[in-house]
């Protein structure tokens, strides 16, 4: 590159010395015609080409002094090109180096990272050493102790599961039990028979204080008002014993506002007794009466019949629609 840089500026001077030769000539060449015309002899209209030659080596030496000068200032302004390129690629050198330098260079870089790399690895190394050597140098009686405690976990495990197992074979007997027992409900109820025909027997021996009535209103004392009845009120003595109208099954036992404590009992086919105002109860839900088997005692009158005095509160149904126990009454 710098060859034909100088190359080129040679070439250039001498185009520029040519020319400035040939310029010469030509002026020097025009000043001469211009004399010649102005004389007025014929005879000195010759030219003096010796003059000329002269002139022209002249003017030849002169051009390569001037090529030479030329030539000189090209070398030297290749020079002064190619010393300041050198010396502004030693700049940029000498600042890449301080700039590496400063910032650790990417030797040093690669170098920190390899240091540090190093140094985690032996980090790593001692750590495993000293976790090897507290193993080594851990006493014996850990290990029998560890093995110990999973001897029982696993005996309580096997408790646990025994528990279970002992859980598990309870509530299947339980369920097995209730199993019989609903069946002996149910074997009991449907044993259990009370046709259209079948009578009652009084509860307890009593004058009838409101009579059933759903055809139309009969008058509550104790309310002041009237309203149908779908239950016989009989008069009792509080404490007197309530034995069972029929054959039949407890279903449900519960407190009433109106009734009191209440129970009432399965016949069969349908039909239902309902017992009220009672205390002391002798049966329970569940239960199997058997005509004239206590069911409790009279208990004080509730509110809704203070006026009309201690009683007892007689219903039957059949498939849930009152009927009038009088007439089934023997």
């Amino acid at each position: 590159m710098r060859r034909r840089r100088s190359s080129f500026r040679k070439e250039k001077a001498i185009m520029l010395a040519s020319s400035c030769l040939i310029l010469t000539a030509l002026t020097v060449t025009g000043l001469y015609v211009r004399n010649l015309g102005k004389e007025e002899e014929p005879e000195e209209n010759v030219v003096d080409f010796t003059a000329l030659e002269d002139e022209e080596e002249s003017l030849t030496m002169l051009g390569s002094q001037t090529g030479d000068q030329a030539d000189e200032q090209a070398a030297g302004d290749v020079a002064s090109a190619d010393g300041q390129a050198m010396e502004d690629e030693a700049s940029a050198d000498g600042q890449a180096m301080q700039e590496q330098d400063a910032a650790g260079g990417p030797d040093g870089a690669n170098t920190d990272l390899a240091d540090a790399a190093d140094a985690e690895n032996t980090a790593a190394g001692e750590a495993a050493l000293m976790e090897e050597a507290q193993l080594d140098g851990a006493p014996q009686d850990d290990l029998p102790q560890e093995e110990a405690g999973l001897e029982e976990g696993e005996l309580a495990e096997a408790d646990g599961e025994e528990a279970l197992a002992a859980n598990a074979s309870d509530a299947v007997v339980k369920s097995e039990n209730a199993g019989e027992e609903d069946a002996d409900a149910m074997s009991a109820s449907t044993l259990l028979d009370f046709t259209d025909s079948d009578t009652l027997v009084w509860p307890i021996v009593g004058n009838v204080l409101v009579n059933y009535s759903m055809d139309k209103t009969v008058y509550f004392a104790t309310l002041d008002q009237y309203k149908y009845s779908p239950a016989i009120v009989i008069a009792a003595t509080e404490g007197e014993e309530i034995t069972a109208a029929a054959d039949g099954q407890v279903t449900d036992v519960y407190q009433d506002p109106e009734t009191g404590t209440t129970v009432v009992m399965n016949l069969g086919d349908g039909y239902e007794l309902t017992y009220g105002q009672l205390t002391d109860l002798s049966v329970a839900v569940g239960d199997m009466v058997v005509t004239g088997d206590p069911v409790g005692k009279v208990a004080a009158p509730t509110m809704y019949y203070s006026v009309e005095g201690t009683n007892v509160y007689f219903k039957l149904t059949k498939d849930g629609v009152p009927v009038d126990p009088m007439s089934r009454l023997g």
